[in-house]
């Protein structure tokens, strides 16, 4: 199997049996996100544990790209700190933002570097980001990271 397939595999399995799709019984914040091209559409909630660390719930519906994007994020930074999440975030963004011509860290942005193709297609990749821009938005309201730090 090329990796293209097995890139698409893992977006297929995300957006088949999604990881997080859940709603949090107390999030500090949330944030509401919608690709108005395609109709794509995603909640985001945060909360922080006893450690402060991220517990992430979503919900959503669109596109396999979209959803399983949220499915990889949830998955890869639940339990991991705010200064992960936007490190985290950062090379995902930046992934996406390349048109295909970097080679990700599957170490960083593990699942994530399934999306690399996807990069390809401008049309796709605000499918790809919508869920990490409203992660990122919910962290701001939540008071656990400053807006300074916005990596849009």
């Amino acid at each position: 199997m090329d990796l293209n397939g097995l890139y698409q595999e893992i977006i297929l399995d995300h957006y088949k049996h999604p990881r997080g799709k859940v709603v949090l019984e107390a999030p500090l914040a949330s944030a509401h996100h919608v690709n108005p091209t395609c109709g794509d559409e995603v909640t985001v909630e945060v909360a922080a544990d006893d450690h402060g660390h991220l517990v992430i719930g979503y919900q959503g519906q669109g596109c396999s790209i979209s959803q399983a994007s949220a499915s990889v994020m949830a998955e890869l930074l639940e339990g991991a700190s705010v200064d992960e999440s936007v490190s985290v975030r950062e090379a995902f963004v930046a992934m996406m933002h390349s048109q295909g011509n970097s080679e990700p860290d599957e170490d960083v942005i593990g699942d994530g570097v399934a999306f690399a193709g996807v990069a390809k297609y401008p049309a796709r990749v605000k499918c790809a980001l919508l869920p990490w821009m409203a992660l990122q938005d919910a962290e701001i309201k939540a008071g656990l990271m400053a807006p300074k730090e916005e990596t849009r």
